[in-house]
């Protein structure tokens, strides 16, 4: 009751300081860990949608940990960000924490203004695939493979079988497609700001905040705080956008077997170690 009347008092007397909106991105893009959603649209929607429900604000900005993940996610957020900040002509600034590489730099090119701290890790504009295989180990230990299918490359890639040269130049042919979307969004972002040779700017590499600004990948070293002081004064304030959490869960009150959870457990445990193993690309 006391902030609606300050916050009216504030506006009647013309004195109603700057206001930034500020949402947090943190995790892998597109990676549920058991009970955790990963980063998608799906999870982020609502709070993007609330960042630019008022367009008296002075800017909205994203603070992103991420060390990515689905590159069809992270385009997703990545669009839907641009789609309202042009729809309401509000201005984007992204902050980078420990990590914005991979998906996550591509969830920073949403701002219209990049910041990252100077040990900050940035970049890793490329595309990876990662898998085991396991032919020689279910031969050692006597396990016969048996897969059934219709088309003669369904089962490409199966980690049970030697890999086929022609499966590994399709996967290939697939990365440098991807790859191809993903160096193409940096120059339409980035344009005349870039300031390195391609060849090294999109190898998959990645640099601290302090070489980023030098390459032109992101704007300027700082943080939210000091960023949006400098820029819209002392007084300014945030709005942190928090996403809500229901307060009761369906799982609850529907009948499940005693199979499920422990499905549930392996795909989390699954999950979790994808996310962990992203994560220590970069030393965390």
């Amino acid at each position: 009751m006391f902030e609606w009347i300050r916050k009216t008092w504030r506006r009647v007397a013309g004195t109603t300081p700057p206001v930034v909106k500020v949402l947090r991105l943190n995790g892998a893009i597109g990676m549920a860990t058991g009970l955790r959603k990963g980063l998608s649209l799906a999870t982020t929607a609502l709070p993007i949608a609330k960042l630019f429900a008022d367009k008296s604000v002075a800017a909205v900005a994203l603070v992103i940990n991420s060390p990515g993940g689905s590159p069809v996610q992270a385009g997703l957020i990545h669009d839907r960000i641009r789609a309202l900040a042009k729809e309401r002509g509000i201005k984007v600034l992204t902050f980078a924490e420990d990590v914005a590489a991979s998906g996550g730099y591509m969830l920073a090119l949403a701002g219209d203004e990049i910041y990252a701290h100077p040990n900050s890790i940035v970049g890793s504009i490329g595309v990876v695939s990662a898998g085991f295989g396991f032919e020689k180990l279910i031969e050692k230990i006597g396990v016969e493979r048996r897969v059934y299918h219709a088309g003669d490359r369904k089962a490409m890639l199966d980690p049970f079988k030697p890999e086929d040269p022609k499966d590994v130049a399709h996967l290939e042919a697939l990365q440098r497609e991807v790859h191809e979307t993903f160096k193409q969004m940096v120059r339409d972002r980035r344009g005349e700001k870039l300031n390195g040779e391609e060849s090294d700017l999109y190898s998959g590499a990645f640099w601290t905040g302090a070489k980023a600004k030098q390459l032109g990948l992101i704007d300027g070293v700082g943080d939210l705080r000091t960023i949006c002081r400098h820029k819209y004064g002392e007084k300014v304030e945030f709005q942190v956008i928090t996403p809500r959490k229901p307060w009761f869960s369906l799982d609850a009150f529907t009948s499940r077997s005693d199979v499920e959870p422990r499905a549930d457990f392996a795909t989390g445990l699954i999950s979790a170690l994808e996310e962990r193993a992203l994560w220590s690309r970069f030393g965390l």
